[in-house]
């Protein structure tokens, strides 16, 4: 399983702070992040985490070309809602890209809690479900 990490800058150390809360449980996927998040949570938690360019030179673009590849099983993008960002219109591509291939998403720090809880219980094995159904 793949988990993609985005962090707009103002959520980059509450993205840090998460990723050390539940390094336990991260380090058992494969992490992929964009340029800036990636480097951040890295040196903070030791984390082996691949990286593209930054979100605001393409990352976010990479990540959502892997989505339309099946190679990215869970989004976690911290946004800041209260300031809109030039590549906005990337995010909502992205978005919309989970939603066309049931990636399950979390924008803020509740919801990446209860998809976190749901993979340490092994709740989220949607893919197996999704393959058997078709």
């Amino acid at each position: 399983m793949t988990i993609a990490l985005i962090a707009h800058d103002a959520k980059k150390e509450l993205m840090v702070q998460f990723c050390i809360a539940y390094c336990g449980i991260l380090s058992r996927y494969n992490l992929v992040a964009t340029g800036g998040t990636g480097k951040v949570v890295s040196e903070a938690t030791g984390l082996q985490i691949a990286t593209f360019l930054s979100g605001s030179q393409g990352g976010s673009q990479q990540i959502a070309s892997r989505i339309g590849c099946d190679e990215i099983d869970l989004l976690l993008l911290f946004r800041n809602p209260l300031d809109p960002k030039p590549h906005e219109p990337d995010e909502h591509a992205l978005l919309r890209l989970c939603d066309v291939h049931n990636i399950p998403v979390a924008t803020n720090i509740a919801t990446a809690e209860m998809l976190i809880h749901g993979l340490e219980r092994g709740d989220l094995d949607w893919r197996d479900i999704i393959k058997s159904n078709h």
